[in-house]
């Protein structure tokens, strides 16, 4: 089975490494790929690399015919998320939510059977409404997303349901939390640059800022894993799948893992913001039952791993 990863960033360079490292070749697509940051997470040989955009219709139905994919994992998105959606939401819109279509309607006509796309806790979070206590006679009976960004996760998710129940389609929409891991290139929401300023100012003996709220986060490597996870499950049980560490990371908790792998850091919690309050966890049951998912990276871990990486970059 040939799998399509569309954008090759921090998760899809790492669900490339881990296809690598099981004997397949996967082709990542990318319309603007970051050669050096691909070739620091996987060996280049091993992959073939497709310079287009999903926004590109015959470019994805091309790579798709070209080279016999079978799955497709989709994980392209607009610069910093949440925050880019908010300053660019026409562009934000376009590649979320017309990406997502683009592959699947490829799907549907070149008859690939699964489709894995990313989603976002978010969803789990941003939300406003449902004050009639579900009474669908009502108006306000159904949570609104309240960003652009998550406004078009929704958007995503609602679409691959539907392309599955209508089109036979096998689709799985990952809502990753906030993902942290080893990347050398731009990409990323605003937590993911933060994780890696933190670890990168404890590597170098300066001070890290930690964030103020308390983040469900998730490492890429368990990102990419749960990814690769719904390529492989039968039945894939058509649905969406939190993942995340499976629990909330305190700025007290992310301050201590970072102290357990840098003895003596300094660090310093940011000033709490009006958005600052913590959220419940995302149950990850789900993706535990239908996908066999066990999150391997909790914040400790993380820490170590990623800056075992960076030490080892120099």
């Amino acid at each position: 089975m040939t799998v399509l990863i569309v954008g090759g960033g921090l998760v899809g360079s790492q669900v490339a490494r881990i296809l690598v490292e099981r004997g397949e070749r996967p082709v990542v697509m990318d319309r603007a790929p970051q050669r050096e940051s691909l070739a620091a997470i996987l060996d280049p040989a091993g992959y073939e690399l497709v310079h287009a955009d999903v926004l590109a219709p015959f470019a994805l139905s091309q790579a798709i015919g070209a080279h016999g994919v079978r799955a497709i994992v989709h994980t392209a998105a607009n610069p910093m998320l949440t925050a880019g959606a908010q300053q660019d939401p026409y562009a934000a819109i376009q590649l979320n939510i017309m990406g997502t279509v683009n592959v699947l309607e490829a799907a549907r006509i070149h008859g690939v059977r699964r489709v894995v796309v990313s989603s976002s806790s978010v969803l789990n979070e941003y939300l406003a409404g449902g004050e009639a206590a579900g009474d669908l006679t009502l108006e306000e009976a159904l949570p609104r997303p309240t960003t652009f960004y998550s406004a078009t996760k929704q958007a995503v998710e609602s679409l691959g349901l539907n392309y599955a129940r209508h089109c036979g389609i096998e689709f799985a929409g990952m809502r990753y939390g906030p993902v942290a891991g080893p990347w050398l290139g731009a990409g990323g929401g605003e937590p993911t640059n933060l994780f890696r300023r933190v670890i990168e100012a404890a590597v170098r003996g300066e001070e890290a800022l930690i964030p103020a709220m308390s983040m469900q986060w998730v490492y890429s490597k368990d990102a990419a894993a749960a990814t690769v996870l719904a390529l492989g499950a039968a039945p894939l049980a058509n649905g969406i799948f939190n993942i995340t560490m499976g629990r909330m990371v305190t700025p007290e908790e992310f301050a201590a893992a970072l102290a357990a792998e840098f003895p003596g850091v300094r660090t310093r919690i940011q000033a709490a913001q009006a958005h600052a309050a913590a959220h419940r966890p995302a149950a990850i049951e789900n993706a535990r039952r239908v996908l066999g998912y066990v999150p391997q990276y909790g914040m400790r871990e993380a820490i170590r791993d990623y800056a075992a990486w960076l030490r080892a970059r120099g």
